[in-house]
């Protein structure tokens, strides 16, 4: 082959010699992964990468994704908790699927969902600001009563402190549509609207931040006592606002979206 023995040993242990960027790439990669709890798949994890320094691109990460057998989380099926059937005053759809505010407490949405214990069942409520998707509001409790909601809405409206005329949405279930919950949101200064009925569009980013809590955390986790199925809920919503990357954001987390349009308009 018109090669010297020398040269051929030297070939050889620079071709068994590991690929040290690579690796290194690897090791980041799972690290991000196991950050995401699972949840980044090739798209979100190339972006978490360049925000770290790493130029590479996405078909480069699903292969290494590959070969490290690094599985995405997937969605399953849930039950829904809405309960229209009911004689109750509904809002208008006033918004009208408008979910892009140019401005944080415009426009909040809300709604109910669930997870089994052994203890029985544990009900969320949760309030989203819909320009930063954050979740400023929430309650965790053992019913999905009015006072289970008026409980988010609270800790939504004390913790944000609103300007009057913001908008409210959500389904047509009970909870919002009583009488007790109307005079909430009157006091708060706030302008109800309501989805049409067994259109679960109308609320579509509440209903997928409750499909990520499921497919994201819930789903892989057996839980014994409700205390340990709060914890973890809450720990989900400090995770989702404060880290997960969202695509309509521009693959900013909540609170640093919210976080540059003050530093904007300081």
């Amino acid at each position: 082959m018109q090669v010297s023995r020398s040269a051929y040993y030297d070939w050889q242990c620079t071709k068994q010699e590991p690929d040290t960027k690579e690796l290194m790439l690897k090791n980041k990669i799972q690290e991000l992964f196991k950050k995401s709890r699972q949840t980044y798949g090739s798209r979100r994890l190339t972006k978490a990468l360049k925000a770290e320094g790493y130029d590479t691109g996405r078909f480069k990460v699903r292969r290494l994704m590959g070969e490290l057998k690094l599985e995405v989380r997937f969605p399953k099926r849930f039950r829904v908790t809405t309960d229209s059937n009911h004689s109750l005053t509904v809002a208008p759809n006033t918004l009208d699927r408008q979910f892009n505010p140019t401005v944080p407490n415009k426009v909040w949405t809300t709604d109910i969902s669930y997870v089994w214990t052994l203890e029985g069942w544990m009900y969320v409520a949760v309030v989203i600001d819909l320009y930063s998707r954050q979740v400023v509001g929430w309650a965790v409790d053992e019913h999905m009563q009015t006072s289970l909601c008026i409980k988010a809405l609270q800790m939504a409206y004390w913790r944000k402190k609103p300007s009057k005329g913001l908008m409210h949405h959500s389904d047509r279930g009970s909870q919002y549509a009583s009488h007790c919950y109307r005079e909430q949101l009157k006091k708060m200064g706030m302008v109800q609207s309501m989805s049409r009925k067994g259109n679960c569009w109308d609320n579509s980013p509440t209903e997928r931040f409750f499909r990520s809590l499921k497919y994201e955390q819930l789903n892989y986790e057996k839980f014994i006592y409700k205390a340990a199925a709060k914890l973890s809920i809450v720990d989900y919503i400090a995770f989702y606002n404060g880290y997960r990357m969202h695509s309509t954001l521009g693959y900013k987390s909540p609170m640093l979206f919210e976080e540059e349009f003050y530093r904007k308009t300081a």
